[in-house]
Protein backbone atom coordinates (compact mmCIF):
# COMPACT_ATOMS: atom_id res chain seq x y z
CA UNK A 1 0.00 0.00 0.00
CA UNK A 2 1.26 3.59 -0.80
CA UNK A 3 0.63 6.30 0.96
CA UNK A 4 0.15 9.70 -0.99
CA UNK A 5 1.30 12.63 0.44
CA UNK A 6 1.07 16.19 -0.75
CA UNK A 7 3.81 18.84 0.81
CA UNK A 8 3.90 22.25 0.41
CA UNK A 9 7.11 24.96 0.82
CA UNK A 10 5.93 28.46 1.09
CA UNK A 11 9.30 30.95 0.70
CA UNK A 12 8.78 34.16 1.82
CA UNK A 13 8.22 35.83 -1.08
CA UNK A 14 4.79 34.05 -1.00
CA UNK A 15 5.52 31.30 -3.53
CA UNK A 16 4.78 27.93 -2.90
CA UNK A 17 6.64 24.85 -3.83
CA UNK A 18 4.33 21.53 -4.26
CA UNK A 19 4.94 18.39 -4.30
CA UNK A 20 2.76 15.47 -4.86
CA UNK A 21 4.12 11.99 -4.04
CA UNK A 22 1.70 8.36 -3.97
CA UNK A 23 -0.35 9.13 -6.58
CA UNK A 24 0.31 7.62 -10.15
CA UNK A 25 -0.64 9.28 -13.21
CA UNK A 26 -2.62 12.58 -14.24
CA UNK A 27 -4.64 11.96 -11.26
CA UNK A 28 -2.31 14.02 -8.97
CA UNK A 29 -3.78 17.09 -11.10
CA UNK A 30 -7.30 16.64 -9.72
CA UNK A 31 -6.15 15.77 -6.12
CA UNK A 32 -4.43 19.27 -5.91
CA UNK A 33 -6.69 21.49 -8.16
CA UNK A 34 -9.02 22.92 -5.48
CA UNK A 35 -5.72 23.56 -3.62
CA UNK A 36 -4.79 25.65 -6.44
CA UNK A 37 -6.71 27.48 -7.10
CA UNK A 38 -6.75 28.92 -3.57
CA UNK A 39 -3.47 29.64 -3.82
CA UNK A 40 -3.30 31.90 -6.57
CA UNK A 41 -1.67 31.31 -10.33
CA UNK A 42 0.47 28.50 -11.08
CA UNK A 43 3.45 29.73 -13.00
CA UNK A 44 5.12 26.44 -13.55
CA UNK A 45 4.96 22.58 -13.20
CA UNK A 46 7.40 20.00 -13.23
CA UNK A 47 6.14 16.62 -13.51
CA UNK A 48 7.63 13.84 -11.37
CA UNK A 49 8.54 10.12 -12.69
CA UNK A 50 4.63 8.99 -10.95
CA UNK A 51 2.91 11.10 -13.35
CA UNK A 52 4.25 9.49 -16.60
CA UNK A 53 3.54 5.72 -15.05
CA UNK A 54 0.23 4.12 -15.44
CA UNK A 55 -1.48 2.02 -13.55
CA UNK A 56 -2.19 -1.57 -14.26
CA UNK A 57 -5.29 -3.53 -14.39
CA UNK A 58 -4.80 -7.14 -15.16
CA UNK A 59 -8.57 -9.19 -15.59
CA UNK A 60 -7.97 -12.92 -16.37
CA UNK A 61 -11.07 -14.49 -17.85
CA UNK A 62 -10.61 -18.23 -18.31
CA UNK A 63 -13.61 -20.18 -20.38
CA UNK A 64 -13.12 -24.06 -21.03
CA UNK A 65 -15.19 -26.01 -23.52
CA UNK A 66 -14.81 -29.76 -23.89
CA UNK A 67 -16.48 -31.39 -26.95
CA UNK A 68 -17.11 -35.05 -27.85
CA UNK A 69 -16.33 -36.18 -31.38
CA UNK A 70 -18.90 -38.05 -33.37
CA UNK A 71 -16.47 -40.29 -34.71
Amino acid sequence: MNMETLEFVIYPDGRVKEKVTGIVGASCQEVTAAIEAQLGTVISQEKSSEYYNQTISQSTQVSNQASFSDW
